[in-house]
């Protein structure tokens, strides 16, 4: 098994009078594909593909890598912050449903050996 989909609930985070909106979210992952890169599908909008181990740094602390910021909120919730032309997309999730997510994609990358 080289592809990993785990599907997440999370707060899209607006400056609108909605503030926090709980949203579906697809969280992606293709060894075969590239094995750096994850991808996130929020709805109505394109997925976003960064890497892998950003998410993972952004679980401990604040790390950036071109347009995608990831950083820890507290104690169990994590940013995911996208730069974009139209504008930000903030998307906080429960750090659990992201640790669940990668300890399932290195399971994926890493080839079964008899």
């Amino acid at each position: 098994m080289s592809a990993v989909e785990q599907y997440a609930r999370a707060h899209l985070v607006t400056d609108s009078s909605e503030g926090h909106r709980a949203v579906p979210v697809i969280l992606h992952y293709d060894a075969e594909a590239d094995p750096q890169a994850v991808r996130i599908g929020l709805p109505g909008s394109p997925h976003r593909v960064f890497s892998r181990q950003l998410l993972e740094r952004g679980l401990r602390a604040p790390v950036t890598s071109g347009n995608v910021h990831v950083w820890p909120c507290g104690r169990v919730q994590t940013v995911v912050e996208f730069h974009e032309a139209d504008g930000v997309t903030v998307v906080q999730f429960d750090a659990s449903a992201l640790i669940r997510f990668l300890r399932r994609t290195h399971a994926a990358a890493t080839p079964i050996t008899h």
